[in-house]
């Protein structure tokens, strides 16, 4: 019987994709630090190895946040702010030090900070599929976007929180979003 881990499947499809040619930018993309195999913290800063994928790393980061974010769900309010505080500083630390060793600032691969961003836009989120992709959706939209101030933060605060700042911003924005058309819904439904 084959075993199977998640490098293991995530190197099989880098294989895979790196056959493909995308443009996303004129920039080019530093390469993939070796590590990420080798090193637990180079493998959480690269979104557990969804950050070596060749094109969209931060859509598969988020992508791979929504498991954990479902695990986190039954948490009560206070618990789940704790925990998302927590995480803010623990991303940062982990960003900052990975930057640093591989002498890049915000690696397009290093994607723990969209677990950060997602799992803001998910504070007091409903609990249903629906709110799930349309918090995946929106987060996307403003992390890729960058609106004001969004832009400003991720060109002009460095190190590991400005790594992480501006995924936060984009998931308030995103949590705005979710809580306005939570709020109409209950509101239409009621009458009120």
């Amino acid at each position: 019987m084959a075993r199977f881990s998640v490098t293991s499947i995530f190197k099989t499809i880098k294989t895979k994709l790196n056959n493909i040619k995308f443009k996303a930018s004129n920039k080019p993309i530093p390469p993939i630090p070796e590590a990420v195999w080798r090193d637990p913290i180079y493998f959480i800063a690269f979104g557990l190895g969804s950050g070596t994928m060749p094109f969209a790393p931060g859509t598969f980061g988020t992508l791979l946040a929504i498991p954990f974010y479902l695990l986190l769900q039954p948490l009560s309010l206070s618990a789940y702010l704790t925990f998302v505080i927590l995480f803010i500083i623990f991303s940062s630390w982990i960003c900052n030090r990975v930057s640093r060793k591989i002498h890049e600032h915000d690696h397009p691969g290093m994607c723990i900070d969209e677990f950060t961003g997602f799992f803001v836009t998910m504070i007091n989120a409903p609990h249903s599929w629906y709110w799930v992709l349309l918090g995946f959706v929106l987060f996307r939209l403003f992390d890729i976007w960058k609106p004001w101030p969004i832009h400003i933060i991720d060109k002009n605060v460095h190190g590991g929180f400005g790594m992480v700042l501006d995924d936060i911003v984009a998931g308030i924005f995103a949590m705005i979003v979710i809580q306005i058309l939570h709020f109409n819904q209950i509101y239409i439904a009621h009458g009120v």
